[in-house]
């Protein structure tokens, strides 16, 4: 039986990791073992910041509505139990949207939210 080598392979996989490290410094881009390591490290941080991100989103979303309604006399808290009992269905990023770009809109809700709490 003759004897089996795995170098195709073994070239294929240093090529995967080494074309992932690609734009790191120093011997984590050229050496394999740096670049291996610091490509698993990679993928544990953006397994976990593609969740944090979410989280970042609805902080800022929430931030957004806040500074919005408090220029127009009410707290995040007033305005997102008011809109509730309104029956208005809009989620904290579409209310973040509104605050941005259609002042006016935000501002009705804002109003619902007054009478639906009053």
């Amino acid at each position: 039986m003759p004897r089996t080598v795995s170098s195709v392979t073994s070239h294929q996989r240093h090529k995967k990791v080494l074309k992932a490290a690609k734009g790191y410094r120093g011997a984590r881009r050229h050496r394999f073992r740096a670049a291996r390591e610091a490509v698993m490290h990679a993928g544990q941080y953006a397994y976990v910041h593609r969740r944090e991100r979410k989280r970042d989103m609805r902080r800022l979303w929430i931030a957004r509505i806040n500074a919005a309604s408090r220029s127009l006399g009410l707290t995040y808290g007033a305005l997102i139990s008011g809109l509730k009992r309104a029956g208005v269905l809009l989620d904290r990023r579409m209310l973040a949207e509104l605050a941005l770009s259609d002042s006016q809109a935000f501002a009705s809700l804002v109003e619902k939210a007054k009478s639906a709490s009053a």
